[in-house]
């Protein structure tokens, strides 16, 4: 999915506009923050707030391109829980964007109870 997302992004942005292609890629740990052993993930998220505010995303100085492609349901440790990625002109514009999608979709459209 990546290679593809990346592939397409080159494609489509103006040369002059692409400087940078940050990208995430949220796995379920064994081991949750607190230092306890985790077996599994019970993850969903809200569809209509993500799809809401990727386009607000866009929109930011400097960016070209935002994707992001969230897991749901059981999952294990070892499986993929998101991918976020964020595309764009220079570091100085890609970074806080980057960083504030992050905090939005994990503090406000994912659920997760660790198992």
């Amino acid at each position: 999915m990546i290679d593809e997302w990346i592939k397409e992004v080159k494609q489509r942005a103006n040369p002059e506009d692409l400087g940078m292609i940050l990208v995430h890629n949220g796995i379920v740990r064994g081991t949750s923050k607190s230092g306890s052993p985790v077996r599994a993930m019970k993850l969903s998220y809200d569809q209509k707030k993500l799809n809401s505010v990727i386009p607000t995303f866009r929109q930011r100085t400097g960016v070209v391109e935002v994707k992001v492609w969230i897991n749901s349901g059981n999952l294990k440790v070892g499986d993929n829980i998101m991918f976020v990625l964020v595309a764009g002109r220079f570091r100085t514009d890609i970074l806080p964007v980057f960083e504030e999608l992050l905090s939005l979709i994990k503090n406000e459209i994912v659920t997760e109870e660790e198992v």
